[in-house]
């Protein structure tokens, strides 16, 4: 879409100042106009009519929200650019953001390049490569449509019973928030003049980013997920605040609250730490999003009074609240709310304000649409180097054979037989994990790729004979001196969230 050149609107003017287009618009919205912005969507219930008579501000993919199954990166531009129209023809035409879970890559899409989870990057320590990673990860977003990624995690681990702990950087605030280059290499580096805080993004190939979750989220008590971090607010700031700096110094666009508690207080509703603390002590100006239906989280029992959770979170600092689907019941509440009283208009309005300054920021209101010129980027072969670059430098050699003297790796490609084992060895969703294609990640041929046994089959001398069983017979098993060499892939089958949450720590 061409730019628009309205002189008469200062907010339609795309050499105006970003704050003079935000207070312009800003004066122009209704109440219901400036409520459907802090309203966020899920795709799946996103219709003309609900965009334009809600005056919806975002829509979302939850991960496994498709256009339809193996849908490409040119099916979900199609896709959004549809919900973008909607958006554009109400009455402001103010355009949607759309945000989806790109945790390791645009990992929803169908061909999309797959990168390491956030525990082997932060194995590499190469905060370089995480960029680059940002980078690449940014054009493949946009390439299919989306603005906006949840990501990146820069949970400080405290406890490996946590089922999120693979999308953690790792157990030291200094290597997290050396990782958080991501941002980065997403939103592009802010120049040295740009404001502290302010939200930053450089252009049209680059994708706004979300540091998550605020605040804790790592640290709870026995790694329960959506659990209680109990801590001074010392400790917390020291272990769990601190890369939250690093990301508001490159100009991270958006931030989102976590499900989990601080010393019993719901951080949806804890004003101290998501006003006092992220908005106005680190001076974060970007906006502030829930996690998805996170207001709930915070009554007890969960899901109760929504009315009083969405006076308290609003209340408490958040801008943009993730009501997949009870979005009409939030935007009645928050309508009553604001009617009453119990919500001032003041902090709707700063809501707004967050929300449009990224939206300008980000250049919606002149390219709304989906550039297509990035189509080809998406799955390419330099973008798969560096997936392959970032494999190589995370992993881990714990052993390299029984002396120094006689190092065991690399294996001898040439040998004569060679049996490869173990669940892992020949399934390619058990190697991308969670957050692959769906929330929870599958197991089986998920997408296009190369499993481990694919690999070594590929890499071994013409003569060499490559054995596979899942599982080894005992036969087999009584044969090894028959063997060169036995190939073990084992781990964990995918999952995402509390379904990884496992007091035990063991291996399947």
């Amino acid at each position: 879409m061409a730019e628009t050149t309205d002189s008469s609107c200062v907010y339609k003017n795309p050499d105006a100042p970003v704050e003079a287009r935000v207070q312009d618009l800003l004066s122009r919205m209704t109440l219901q106009e400036k409520i459907g912005q802090v309203t966020q969507i899920e795709r799946s219930v996103a219709s003309h009519d609900v965009l334009t008579d809600y005056f919806i501000g975002s829509v979302q993919s939850g991960a496994g929200s498709w256009p339809f199954e193996d849908a490409k990166s040119s099916d979900w531009a199609d896709m959004i650019d549809g919900f973008q129209r909607s958006a554009l023809a109400s009455r402001l035409g103010i355009p949607i953001i759309y945000g989806t879970d790109a945790v390791h890559g645009n990992n929803n899409v169908y061909g999309a390049t797959i990168f390491p989870h956030n525990i082997s990057l932060g194995a590499t320590r190469d905060a370089d490569l995480v960029k680059r990673i940002g980078a690449v990860t940014a054009l493949e977003v946009r390439a299919s449509g989306i603005h906006w990624t949840f990501a990146p995690c820069v949970a400080v681990l405290g406890d490996p019973r946590w089922g999120r702990c693979y999308e953690s950087y790792g157990e030291a605030a200094k290597i997290v928030s050396e990782m958080s280059s991501f941002i980065s290499g997403l939103q592009g580096e802010p120049p040295e003049e740009h404001p502290n805080g302010y939200p930053f993004l450089a252009g049209r190939n680059n994708l706004i980013a979300c540091a998550k979750h605020f605040v804790g989220d790592g640290g709870t008590d026995k790694g329960l997920s959506e659990g209680n971090t109990i801590a001074s607010y010392v400790d917390l700031e020291r272990i769990h605040v601190a890369p939250y700096v690093n990301c508001i110094s490159q100009g991270v666009c958006t931030v989102m609250a976590s499900f989990s508690s601080w010393n019993g207080s719901r951080l949806h509703s804890d004003y101290y730490l998501l006003t006092e603390v992220l908005k106005q002590k680190l001076g974060f100006k970007g906006f502030l999003v829930s996690d998805c239906d996170g207001l709930e989280t915070i009554s007890e029992p969960q899901g109760s009074d929504n009315r009083n959770c969405v006076k308290l979170g609003i209340n408490a600092g958040i801008d943009m609240v993730m009501v997949p689907f009870k979005y009409q019941q939030f935007i009645e509440d928050l309508t009553d709310l604001v009617e009453s009283g119990e919500v001032p208009m003041a902090r709707i309005n700063d809501a707004v304000e967050r929300i449009l300054k990224v939206k300008f920021v980000a250049g919606l209101f002149e390219y709304p649409l989906t550039d297509r010129s990035l189509l080809p980027t998406v799955g390419c072969k330099e973008h798969r180097e560096v997936a392959r670059e970032a494999v190589r430098k995370s992993l881990v050699l714990l052993k390299n054979g029984k002396n120094d003297d006689k190092p065991f790796l690399p294996l001898d490609r040439t040998a004569k037989r060679i049996l490869v084992v173990g669940t892992h060895a020949d399934n390619l969703g058990n190697q991308c994990g969670g957050w692959t294609k769906t929330k929870s990640g599958q197991s089986g041929k998920i997408t296009i790729g190369t499993t481990l046994l694919d690999a070594i089959k590929a890499a071994v001398g013409d003569k060499t004979e490559v054995i596979y069983e899942k599982t080894p017979s005992k036969e087999t098993l009584a044969s090894c001196e028959d063997f060169s060499y036995a190939i073990v892939a084992l781990g964990e089958p995918p999952y995402a969230e509390m379904r990884g949450d496992n007091a035990e720590l063991t291996i399947p």
